[in-house]
């Protein structure tokens, strides 16, 4: 599973220095399944050759406006574009799409996709200056009017560097039809978490929080706004809020549960709590810790939204499969659980995984990336509420 399987791409480059990234960037959009043809200006043929990208999408790359009328073969009526993504976008490039000026292959191509109503993305790349400059962030603004989509620059050094790949990948995806999950809501809970003991020192789980990102990345690539709950860094494809115990996490979800359309808690959750101590435990000696169990967030959640969609994970260390779908149905039914993924131990930390998702009627094996698994549970939401 890819996040633009089957999506047609154009790639508009022009002359910034970050062009000598889109070797790499159609790469990374073919890696996620789209197909690629470049589009240049003259600059950025002055920044790297068109072979280059002809190499990296394997298809010829549009220099120029010919009588082939690329533009219109690309974007026009039945064209064979799903999505424009200008990368690099220069401040130059912006104006002149702004002012509907057609003097590049690129801007050429971008008034076509707008009169069409082609999605268009765009990931501008400049120095901060020219990004700060009022006619520049007009130029933006009227492009957002139009529902152009933007990546947001890396601003460092004084410059506003292109994204990362993975941000334009991920919008890229989001931009391109279908987006089975559009105007939903989802919750996700991702990683571990972790219980004070004291000061210094807390009880927590070997979870990364990989596949709680990859459900949250791969539900905002189908179209979904989502809310990441855990004690990660900031990501560009949700709005993250910080927790860090089971108790703040529960709070959390059952805080955000009524104005979602699906919750997915794909959070390792503390099973224990206790009392944290005011001072570091001092070491040397024998302790003793009282553990007190923590709520179960899927049961909190069901109280505050009793027809939210939710999905739960189960984790185990023993027992064949068989056992394994008979505990994840006995959360399905207690919870009132769309579909339960059930996994094993081994999966933590790494980047593959092989799961069990678990339905009343039916269980489908999942292997592969963690990646993958969390685009196969994002079109299972969709799957869940008909628009799959």
């Amino acid at each position: 599973m890819s996040l633009l399987a089957d999506a047609n791409v154009v790639l508009g480059v022009s002359g910034s220095i970050a062009a000598v990234k889109t070797v790499e960037l159609a790469h990374e959009l073919r890696r996620e399944g789209a197909t690629v043809r470049a589009v240049m200006t003259d600059s950025a043929q002055g920044i790297i050759h068109p072979w280059a990208l002809e190499f990296a999408t394997d298809r010829d790359v549009v220099t120029e406006i010919t009588g082939s009328v690329e533009h219109v073969e690309l974007f026009g009526d039945d064209g064979w574009a799903d999505v424009l993504l200008l990368a690099p976008a220069t401040a130059n490039t912006v104006g002149k799409i702004a002012a509907a000026v057609d003097d590049t292959p690129v801007t050429t191509c971008a008034t076509v996709a707008l009169g069409q109503g082609v999605p268009v993305v765009v990931a501008p790349a400049m120095h901060e200056p020219m990004y700060d400059h009022p006619g520049v962030l007009d130029a933006l603004d009227t492009l957002e009017s139009w529902g152009v989509a933007f990546v947001d620059p890396r601003v460092e050094e004084g410059k506003a560097k292109i994204a990362t790949e993975a941000a334009i990948v991920t919008e890229t995806a989001r931009a391109a039809p279908p987006s089975p999950l559009a105007d939903e809501h989802v919750v996700v809970t991702s990683g571990a978490t972790s219980e004070p003991l004291d000061p210094v020192r807390v009880l927590t789980n070997r979870s990364s929080g990989k596949t709680g990102r990859a459900v949250a990345r791969a539900c905002y690539a189908r179209g979904a706004d989502v809310t990441l709950l855990h004690d990660g860094p900031d990501v560009p494809y949700a709005t993250v809020e910080r927790v860090e115990s089971a108790a703040e996490m529960t709070e959390a979800a059952v805080a955000a549960a009524p104005d979602a359309d699906a919750l997915v808690s794909a959070a390792a959750i503390g099973d224990y709590t206790l009392p944290e101590a005011d001072e570091k435990i001092r070491s040397g000696g024998e302790l003793t810790l009282e553990l007190e169990p923590t709520p179960k967030l899927l049961d909190s959640v069901r109280e505050v939204a009793p027809d939210l969609t939710l999905v739960g994970f189960k984790l185990e260390t023993e027992g064949d499969d068989e056992t394994l779908v008979a505990t994840a149905r006995e959360r399905l039914s207690s919870a009132d659980l769309a579909f339960v993924v059930a996994n094993r131990a081994d999966a933590l930390a790494g980047a593959e995984t092989r799961a069990l998702v678990v339905r009343p009627d039916a269980t489908e094996e999942y292997a592969g990336s963690k990646a993958g698994l969390g685009l196969r549970i994002a079109d299972e939401l969709a799957a869940e509420s008909g628009r799959q």
